[in-house]
């Protein structure tokens, strides 16, 4: 019993870490800074102190603009995950403009969610609606669009019940093994289906 229940914890010991170990930022977005500032709060502060700095941010893309030789992004920012992708669900953290060299088209970009790595390089005032907005702006060396896609969650497996309920080791009159008395020891929920965001 106690070897099953060894062998059971090392297997999603395992299972956990290999899971961890998937968890990268694409290529696309890596940079070339280890940790990129992703810190918008903070750059909105005193954005001149981060000028030339490497950044990684992502969010909605809430309008492009194409200018010869450039495409602005205008990005409703939110907070990242562990790969760089938005965290959905989460509120917006403040805009930026991110400028990608080159034309991009509108048509793939518009209302998409992306992660853009670039080159701080100050702010600049603009608009969001009727109020005037100081957006940080990114020169951009990579941007990954995501794409939002459903899947479906399974409930939690069944935890191992068979435990000793009863008197002390050695005296087994009138104990027993197995779930507490009047328990349900395993989730008979249905699956959930949840967004998410993918390469």
């Amino acid at each position: 019993m106690r070897k099953n229940l060894l062998l059971r914890s090392g297997s999603l010991l395992l299972v956990s870490l290999l899971l961890a170990g998937c968890v990268s930022v694409p290529d696309s977005i890596k940079g070339t800074s280890p940790t990129p500032q992703q810190d918008l709060a903070r750059v909105l502060n005193a954005p001149q102190i981060y000028v030339g700095q490497e950044s990684r941010f992502g969010g909605k893309v809430v309008k492009v603009t194409n200018k010869d030789g450039l495409t602005r992004l205008e990005i409703a920012a939110m907070r990242l995950d562990e790969s760089g992708r938005p965290i959905l669900g989460t509120p917006s953290i403040g805009r930026i403009y991110a400028d990608i060299h080159g034309f991009a088209d509108p048509v793939d970009l518009n209302s998409q969610m992306v992660t853009v790595v670039g080159t701080i390089k100050g702010t600049e005032k603009g608009q969001i609606g009727q109020a005037s907005y100081q957006f940080v702006t990114v020169a951009v060396t990579g941007y990954q669009r995501w794409r939002l896609t459903q899947q479906v969650v399974s409930p939690q497996p069944p935890m191992d019940p068979w435990i000793w309920y009863g008197p002390p080791r050695g005296r087994h009159r009138g104990g027993y093994w197995g779930p507490p008395p009047g328990t349900m020891f395993y989730n008979q929920g249905p699956a959930e289906v949840q967004t998410i965001l993918t390469e």
